[in-house]
């Protein structure tokens, strides 16, 4: 029997930002790697990345995927029925004030999602990693499709030739939500590409080097703006000592 694949590859992801009480996102993040990590994967979902907002320290960003909808629905379930978040839940929900900022998403195509190696995961107490993860987001009209194409054919090969290569670039995901207890942004029609930086210098060369591409410049970039209904939204994130996404 040939050795099964570690890498866990998502076809639906969950983009979740928590806004806060002051002070208190230090007290979320240690409860949420304590207690919210291996049990969410216990139930069928993979935990794949946490952060910090660096633009506003009483807010928590972070990823988990499932294999498709319907396996959200049962892993979703199985976990907010379960013991864990019936004894932690409490505690979580003490420290927020808005946790309803959820984007549905799937990849762009098969080979722009997460690729992540679960096992890899670093141990509770770990240190966070000295990396900037960009998560640039584009809004366009629900229903069209040009915006989306633009980013998919157009700058995500310039992406790619400028390096570094993006960790996944994401759109949104149409199906309906199959766990209505927890509410998602709906009417939405985005595109999300998220890259990892040994630092913000290295983020804002590689952003500088896109913009002086050609292609890019006179082209590509022109385009997106006409399609777009504002301007991309820019998440300046610092991963936490538990994420895989670092």
């Amino acid at each position: 029997m040939p050795p099964t694949d570690p890498v866990v590859r998502p076809a639906v992801i969950e983009l979740r930002q928590y806004t806060l009480r002051p002070g208190r996102r230090d007290e979320l993040i240690e409860l949420f790697d304590q207690e919210f990590i291996e049990t969410q994967e216990e139930a069928g979902m993979s935990v794949l990345g946490q952060f910090r907002d660096l633009d506003d320290p009483d807010r928590f960003v972070w990823l988990r995927g499932f294999r498709d909808m319907a396996a959200r629905h049962r892993a979703l379930t199985a976990f907010y029925d379960g013991p864990v978040w019936a004894k932690h839940g409490p505690q979580a929900n003490a420290t927020m004030i808005d946790s309803d900022d959820v984007l549905l998403l799937r990849p762009l195509s098969d080979e722009n999602g997460f690729a992540v190696s679960p096992p890899e995961r670093p141990q509770v107490s770990a240190p966070a990693p000295e990396r900037f993860v960009s998560a640039t987001m584009w809004s366009f009209p629900p229903g069209r499709h040009d915006g989306i194409a633009l980013i998919r054919d157009g700058l995500l090969p310039v992406l790619h030739k400028t390096d570094p290569a993006p960790l996944a670039a994401l759109t949104t995901e149409t199906a309906q939500n199959t766990f209505p207890r927890l509410p998602i942004r709906t009417g939405e029609n985005v595109a999300a590409v998220f890259t990892s930086y040994p630092n913000e210098s290295a983020y804002r060369q590689h952003l500088a080097d896109i913009q002086a591409h050609p292609l890019a410049r006179d082209e590509i970039l022109p385009g997106i703006d006409r399609e777009q209904t504002a301007a991309p939204r820019i998440l300046r994130l610092t991963p936490t000592g538990r994420s895989i996404i670092s």
